[in-house]
């Protein structure tokens, strides 16, 4: 079942970054109050990639995480999220994109309490129209892929807290999104429950995911194979530590 609104033809996802940024600023509020939250920011980030935002309370990170979602719009400069120009988008079209093209996971694991995992999962593609059977085939090969195919009917509270993750990240990537955005995703967890969690993520982009995360800990950005730094809403560094299409720097075989 296709929904009713359309975006504007694709180009080829082969020569184009997920991700292009290029000077974007974003202010709130006008004047001597206002509040310049983001200064400039340029960057690229291409299929495959695996990228940590990285920056202290205040850098700006999650203003950008809020834009690189199309939750939020630059106050100037571009963004252009797989050869669409998100500012040329209506409201519609942009929910549309966000809901095609970008998989969320949030540190709060936002799962239904009463809600088994694999049901959790199939959430969003209830939302875009798929029958029953289709749902349970993609919900059970998200679960799979994050290492959960025997916790499928378990619900939230009978889960730790790093399995309660991993469906997040299942239930992120079971549209076939083009980005998965993962915003703190360790946040909540102790350390036990952060490896998890992480060893997932980098089994993801091992199969060909592209994941950008938003974090303040070293831990995190060890994991990914580029760091980008946030400070004062600039970019003050960018480290790529691992090529594009080579495994994840701490990538240690299928979990």
């Amino acid at each position: 079942m296709s929904l009713p609104i359309t975006l504007p033809a694709s180009v080829s996802v082969a020569a184009q970054p997920v991700i292009e940024v290029d000077d974007v600023h974003r202010t709130y509020g006008e004047g001597e109050t206002a509040v310049h939250a983001l200064r400039g920011v340029s960057f690229t980030v291409d299929v495959g990639d695996y990228v940590a935002i990285r920056g202290t309370s205040g850098s700006g990170k999650s203003t950008l995480m809020n834009i690189l979602g199309c939750l939020d719009a630059p106050t100037s400069g571009r963004y252009v999220l797989e050869g669409h120009d998100v500012s040329r988008l209506d409201d519609s079209q942009q929910a549309v994109l966000r809901n095609r093209r970008i998989g969320f996971v949030f540190q709060s694991f936002n799962l239904l309490r009463r809600t088994s995992a694999i049901a959790n999962v199939e959430l969003p593609l209830v939302y875009a129209g798929l029958s029953r059977k289709d749902r349970r085939r993609r919900a059970m090969a998200a679960l799979e892929l994050v290492g959960l195919a025997d916790r499928i009917h378990h619900l939230p509270n009978e889960l730790s807290g790093g399995q309660q993750q991993r469906v997040a990240v299942a239930r992120a990537l079971v549209t076939s999104p083009s980005l998965v955005l993962a915003d703190e995703p360790t946040g909540n967890l102790d350390s036990t429950s952060t490896e998890e969690v992480l060893v997932a993520l980098d089994h993801l982009n091992v199969v060909g995911r592209t994941i950008v995360v938003i974090t303040h800990e070293d831990l995190v950005a060890e994991h990914t194979k580029r760091t980008i730094e946030l400070l004062d809403g600039m970019i003050t560094g960018d480290h790529r530590t691992v090529a594009v299409g080579d495994a994840p720097p701490r990538w240690r075989g299928p979990s």
